[in-house]
């Protein structure tokens, strides 16, 4: 490991170490007016959910690192409090990149990045309309980390309005996650889209998994199996019986005829195998025939 202690790099460098390391992360695409209502549009990756009950948002648009100024997100809401987070999603990412070039107080963002300003319900920014997500939200609280250039400001908000599109909604009313296709922020100019590298996990709150701590002293030091397949071997709440072991040799035995005799580390590469379909079952009634 190379260790670092953050004072001893400059403000960019550190920067980028954080940014490049925390990733991905989701991006508001915040929507602001100045005091006279003129519309303003930037991307803030600095931004994520942390309430349901209030609705809160934070995100941050941070001082410059370059030359420490403040960026017309913060200064806008600092006068008018109120914001229109929108979620991006691939279609409209180029826009987005677009808008967050740094043009001159006035300018707007909506026009230069060609997306549509869609009025808002409750509050006076305006929604993207090419949005399939968008919250209007109070800003309750600015807290200012700092005075020096890279300080974030966190801006707190509670969502009282959000609009859905219809075509990312299925049958049960909940968001399809393929169909929202999202993209998060990683460091430098890199990207990702998120219905691109979804794989799913069953909650270990759903059962009382047995832990690693718990498995057989060949399977946790195994030199085969990895961490990740010790997790989906430890969350299981019970292990197959004997009668359901029996019954798999019974089923395998053309595939794997000699698999009673076979050693630990021949059950083991052949249990991965069964794991990285995700069918812990079978892994497990491997394991113990």
């Amino acid at each position: 490991m190379i260790s670092f202690n953050p004072k001893d790099l400059t403000t960019a460098k550190l920067h980028g170490y954080l940014l490049s390391a925390v990733a991905p992360r989701p991006i508001a695409f915040a929507s602001t007016v100045d005091e006279n209502g003129n519309p303003n549009l930037s991307p803030y990756s600095f931004f994520n959910v942390f309430s349901s009950n209030p609705p809160i948002m934070i995100f941050s648009p941070a001082r410059r690192v370059r030359d420490n100024t403040t960026k017309h997100t913060l200064e806008n809401i600092e006068v008018v409090r109120e914001v229109v987070i929108n979620v991006v999603s691939y279609d409209i990412v180029q826009q987005m990149s677009l808008s967050s070039t740094e043009y001159p107080e006035g300018v707007n963002e909506f026009e230069k990045a060609g997306l549509t300003m869609l009025p808002s319900d409750v509050v006076k920014p305006f929604r993207v309309a090419e949005s399939p997500v968008q919250f209007e939200c109070k800003v309750n609280d600015i807290v200012k980390l700092g005075t020096e250039g890279g300080a974030g400001n966190l801006v707190i908000c509670e969502v009282v309005k959000f609009h859905i599109s219809e075509e990312v909604m299925d049958e049960n009313d909940t968001i399809n996650q393929d169909k929202l296709d999202l993209v998060s922020r990683a460091g430098g100019s890199y990207y990702t889209r998120a219905n691109k590298g979804f794989f799913e996990i069953p909650k270990p709150l759903r059962t009382l998994g047995i832990g690693v701590d718990a498995l057989p002293e060949n399977i946790r030091n195994s030199m085969i199996l990895t961490g990740n397949d010790l997790g989906m071997l430890a969350n299981v709440d019970a292990l197959p019986t004997t009668d359901e072991v029996n019954q798999f040799i019974a089923d395998v035995s053309d595939r794997y005829p000699n698999i009673t005799s076979a050693s630990h580390r021949e059950k083991h590469k052949l249990a991965q195998n069964y794991l990285s379909y995700g069918d812990v079952v079978s892994a497990w009634k491997l394991l113990l025939s």
